[in-house]
C-alpha cells in the first residue's frame, strides 16, 4: 500500500465533469491536480493546477505529464489501454488497464461477468448481419444490437423489433464487431457504486435507482426502492466484481431488476466514478469522487451510510437555464459543470435535494 501524503500531485486523464467533481474532492484532500486531455478550457481544468493538452497517443507528452505527479486516475474509460500502459511504467496508474481491457469491449465484459457466475442478458457475437440473423433465431425478438466498443448513452445500439429492421439497423451502426442482445423484461434499473482501496478493502453505497430520458440519465433515487434482500444481493455482485479484477478506485454496476428469475442481471461495468453517484457528495461523509482520491492515494476509505432518501437531477441541455431559480429552492444543491457551450443532451449539471427521515 503506497500512501500520498498532502501536497502530492494527482493527474487524472479527461477533462469533462467528473474529472472536474474528482478535482475537487482532491483539493479537499490537500492535492494539486494535473489534468490531461487534448480538449482546451475542459470543466476539469477549471478547478485544477495545471493541464496538459494533447492527444492521448502522443509519447512525449504523456512521459512530460508521468513524470510531473504521483499517481495517475481517469475519469472516463474510452481512454487507450496503450496510455494507460505507457505511463505506468514510470507512474502508478489506478484503476489499472487490465480493467479497461475488460470494460472496453462489451463482449469481454459480459464473459467476464459470466465467469463469475452473475447473470447478465442473453447475447451473442456476430460479425455480419447474417450472423445477426442467426444469432435472432436463437435469442428471439425484440433484440438489440451493440457495438462491442465506444456506446454509451445509447450510442452504438438499434432496436430490432423483427426480420425486417435487421438491415437497417446493422447499416446503422456501421461496425463489424457486434453484439446481438436479448430485450431483458425489467422494472427498473438500479446501480452499486463500489470503492476498493489499495490494501483490499471495499465499501459500497446503498443501491440506487436510475431513470431514463431519451437514453440519457434522468433522476437516480437513493436509496432504490427495491426490498433488503435485493438490496444485500446487488451489493454482493459488485463486491464479487470488484474483488475479481483487482481493482483500485471506484467501479459502477448496473443491474436490470426483474420480478422473475433471475431477479437480478448486469447490464454493465463502469470503471469510474459515475454519474447516478452525483448524491453521495451532499448525503454521505465521504462522496465517491473522495472515496476514489482515498483509494488512489492509499488512505482509508470513508463512510457510506446516509439517513433518508436522496434525489439527483440531471440538468440536460436548457436545462441549465433553470438555475436562477433552482439556487433559490431552500434545500436544492446545485452543481454547474462549467460548460459554456449549451447543446441538446448535452449534460450541463445537475441538483440534489435530501429528504432527511424525521422518524
Amino acid at each position: 500500500m503506497r500512501s500520498l501524503s498532502p501536497g502530492s500531485n494527482i493527474g487524472i486523464l479527461g477533462g469533462g465533469q467528473l474529472g472536474r467533481m474528482l478535482a475537487i474532492s482532491a483539493a479537499q484532500l490537500g492535492y494539486s491536480v494535473h489534468i490531461y486531455c487534448p480538449e482546451k478550457n475542459n470543466p476539469a481544468e477549471q478547478v485544477s493546477n495545471a493541464a496538459t493538452h494533447a492527444e492521448y497517443e502522443n509519447e512525449e507528452a504523456l512521459s512530460k505529464f508521468a513524470n510531473s505527479v504521483d499517481v495517475v486516475t481517469y475519469e472516463f474509460e474510452n481512454i487507450p489501454v496503450e496510455t494507460v500502459n505507457m505511463i505506468g511504467r514510470t507512474t502508478p496508474v489506478y484503476p489499472n488497464s487490465e480493467v479497461l481491457k475488460i470494460s472496453q469491449d462489451r463482449l469481454s465484459e459480459k464473459k467476464f461477468i459470466n465467469k463469475l457466475g452473475i447473470d447478465t442478458a442473453p447475447f451473442k457475437a456476430v460479425s455480419t448481419s447474417e450472423e445477426a440473423r442467426h444469432a435472432l433465431v436463437d435469442i428471439g425478438y425484440p433484440a438489440v444490437f451493440k457495438t462491442r466498443r465506444f456506446g454509451y448513452d445509447g450510442k452504438g445500439q438499434a432496436i430490432v423489433r423483427s426480420e425486417t429492421d435487421i438491415e437497417q439497423a446493422w447499416s446503422a451502426l456501421n461496425s463489424d464487431k457486434v453484439i446481438v442482445e436479448g430485450f431483458v423484461e425489467f422494472d427498473l434499473e438500479i446501480s452499486v457504486i463500489a470503492v476498493r482501496g489499495q490494501n483490499g478493502d471495499i465499501k459500497c453505497f446503498a443501491p440506487v435507482e436510475n431513470e431514463h430520458k431519451d437514453h440519457i440519465l434522468d433522476l437516480s433515487i437513493a436509496p432504490a426502492r427495491i426490498d433488503n434482500a435485493l438490496k444485500e444481493d446487488a451489493i454482493k455482485k459488485a463486491k464479487k466484481i470488484i474483488e475479481n479484477i483487482d481493482y483500485v478506485g471506484v467501479l459502477t454496476v448496473e443491474f436490470f431488476v426483474s420480478s422473475s428469475s433471475p431477479r437480478l442481471r448486469v447490464n454493465e461495468v463502469a470503471p469510474r466514478v459515475h454519474n447516478s453517484g452525483h448524491w453521495t457528495i451532499e448525503a454521505c461523509p465521504a462522496s465517491q469522487f473522495e472515496q476514489h482520491i482515498r483509494a488512489i492515494c492509499g488512505l482509508p476509505l470513508g463512510g457510506t451510510d446516509f439517513i433518508g432518501e436522496a434525489r439527483m437531477t440531471n440538468l440536460i441541455g436548457d436545462d441549465i437555464f433553470q438555475m436562477t431559480k433552482l439556487l433559490s429552492e431552500a434545500g436544492a444543491h446545485v452543481h454547474h459543470y462549467g460548460k459554456s457551450d449549451v447543446k441538446p443532451g448535452r449534460k450541463m449539471g445537475h441538483v440534489t435535494r435530501l429528504y432527511p427521515n424525521n422518524g
